[in-house]
Order: C-alpha cells, then sequence, then structure tokens
C-alpha cells in the first residue's frame, strides 16, 4: 500500500494541480484509462468544494489531500478545516454522512446549486464517502485498479 499526500492553500490554481497529481497517480496505481477523465473531474471537484469552503471560513489554513492504492483500489480522500457548525445531519451513521441524503442539506456552497459537486462527484467515483465533523469535511472517493499482479481489479 503506497500512499501519497498533498497539500495545498486555499487557491482555484492548486485545484489543476490536484487534479493532475491525482491522475497521474491513478494512471501509475492501474486504474482504467477510461476511467481518468472520471478521477480527474471527482477530485476536481472535491478539491473546488474544499477550496470554496476555506476561502470562506479559513483561508490561511491548507486543503489535504491521501492518495492511496489499497487492495485494489485506488483511493482519494479530501480533508478541509472549515467549520461546519450549520452543518444538519439527515442521512448520518457514525459520523458518516449518505451521499443521497445530504447532497441537498449540507454543501450549499453554490446557493443557486447547492449539493451539485457532491452529487457529481457520487456519479464520477465507484465509492464515495463524506464525513462532517465540526472542524472540517472528509470526502473518500474510490475506484477500482490494478492489482499487485497487474490484473485489474473488479
Amino acid at each position: 500500500m503506497a500512499t501519497v499526500e498533498l497539500t495545498f492553500s486555499a487557491l482555484p490554481a492548486h485545484v489543476r494541480t490536484a487534479r493532475l497529481v491525482a491522475t497521474a497517480i491513478a494512471r501509475r496505481t492501474g486504474v482504467a484509462e477510461a476511467l481518468l477523465d472520471e478521477v480527474r473531474l471527482a477530485v476536481g471537484e472535491a478539491c473546488s468544494r474544499a477550496v470554496e469552503a476555506h476561502r470562506v471560513h479559513c483561508p490561511g489554513e491548507p486543503i489535504r489531500i491521501e492518495l492511496r492504492d489499497d487492495s485494489g483500489r485506488f483511493e482519494v480522500t479530501v480533508t478541509d478545516s472549515a467549520p461546519n457548525d450549520d452543518l444538519q445531519s439527515p442521512g448520518t451513521a457514525n459520523g458518516v454522512v449518505s451521499v443521497e441524503a445530504s447532497a441537498d442539506s449540507m454543501f450549499g456552497i453554490v446557493p443557486e446549486m447547492p449539493g451539485l459537486g457532491i452529487a457529481v462527484i457520487a456519479g464520477l467515483a465507484d465509492d464515495v464517502e463524506v464525513s462532517p465533523g465540526p472542524t472540517g469535511v472528509r470526502i473518500r472517493m474510490s475506484w477500482p485498479a490494478a492489482t499487485p499482479n497487474g490484473v485489474p481489479a473488479h
């Protein structure tokens, strides 16, 4: 299991860097070429959401990304440090929010279309988990990757 950690300041220009790094690591991990655009878009959405939250609440705090290959899966976790005092808790179970229950109620970063970013991520990633806390949100996404013997996982 290899892990790469990346932190960046809350600037929109850094989202592109995060997408490029995630795509390169996904390719090296063995994610199918057909899924690389989905990885790039989902990571971009998660990072953009985190950048906007930080710009509003804590512009000096870095955003953290963890990229790992684990048991035939490529996993990306984007963690922000923006306070979530106004989070509602529909659909929560042990602090984990189901994407379907949370998209409209939790992530109103773009007032015209609340929850759109999380809904897009859910449509692009194979598996998504959103974990809000009082000091940030963690979005974990994963896709199938090649197993250690080079055979793609299903």
